[in-house]
């Protein structure tokens, strides 16, 4: 099962257990996200905004990092206009806790004590016998003559 979630103006295709960095989260401990889509193992999939409003995926602050570096340089050319500056993003990490609906594990270990049952092979049709015809061989394509072109600044 997994869900994709909106934060920081992106979106992220998640699961139970994935550890992601988001943009810098002001918030301690436990968070919730706005689900866009849910999709279960057995091929569900929620987008209803309704039911998404009532089905927040939740998470856990781990901790902030900072990204690279980005260095910014400014030039006009001529004028001896240059001008440097730099920047570091600031990322929060962020560990998914749970994604509502998804199935227990008591729930998965049923689905398992089931035998599925055992689907037959479809008979195979005999193929179509063709019949035995001789190929006409082929024959060789006839060359082409070619004129050879002249012109008068060649021969001179």
């Amino acid at each position: 099962m997994y869900a994709v979630i909106k934060t920081g103006g992106r979106q992220a295709k998640v699961q139970e257990g994935d550890v992601l960095q988001v943009e810098r989260m002001r918030a301690a401990g436990d968070v919730t996200f706005e689900s866009i889509l849910i999709s279960g193992d057995d091929g569900t999939v929620i987008t209803d905004r309704d039911a998404l409003a009532k089905m927040p995926v939740k998470g856990k602050v781990l901790g902030e990092i900072r990204g690279k570096k980005v260095d910014v340089f400014h030039y006009r050319n001529k004028s001896g206009y240059r001008k440097s500056a730099g920047h570091r993003q600031t990322y929060t990490t962020v560990e998914i806790t749970e994604i509502p609906g998804a199935p227990k594990k008591k729930a998965a270990a049923k689905k398992a004590d089931k035998p599925k049952a055992e689907k037959k092979p479809a008979a195979k049709k005999p193929a179509a016998k063709k019949a035995d015809e001789p190929k006409a061989e082929k024959k060789p394509a006839a060359k082409k003559s070619t004129a050879k072109e002249t012109t008068k600044g060649e021969d001179e």
